[in-house]
């Protein structure tokens, strides 16, 4: 009677079981791996942050260079392209999700 319990209860453990603890620990994986809504609007108040903070630097810059003319910015200004690349591709990403 033994013999047979054995393999029965074997059998089964191995063909549902295993694949069962595979499958779930992928899921779970895989939703460690997305980014939450939390964690997409701090990263859109960042963003905003980010951009107000350029501004406020770009205003400081400007009330300089009124009163030094001789006065040079030692960042990169916003005009270049080199400067804003990486806000800008953010920006196109930002817009690409609002239209899904």
């Amino acid at each position: 009677m033994e013999d047979i319990v054995v393999p029965l209860v074997a059998i089964p453990a191995f063909l549902i079981g295993l694949p069962w603890i595979v499958f779930h620990y992928i899921t779970k994986w895989k939703t460690m791996a997305t980014l939450t809504t939390s964690d997409e609007h701090l990263l859109e108040e960042l963003h905003a942050m980010a951009r107000r903070l350029d501004d406020r630097m770009e205003t400081v810059e400007r009330i300089i260079s009124a009163d030094n003319p001789d006065w040079r910015p030692a960042r990169l200004t916003s005009s270049d392209d080199q400067d804003d690349y990486g806000l800008e591709q953010v920006e196109r990403l930002m817009k690409e999700r609002a239209r899904k």
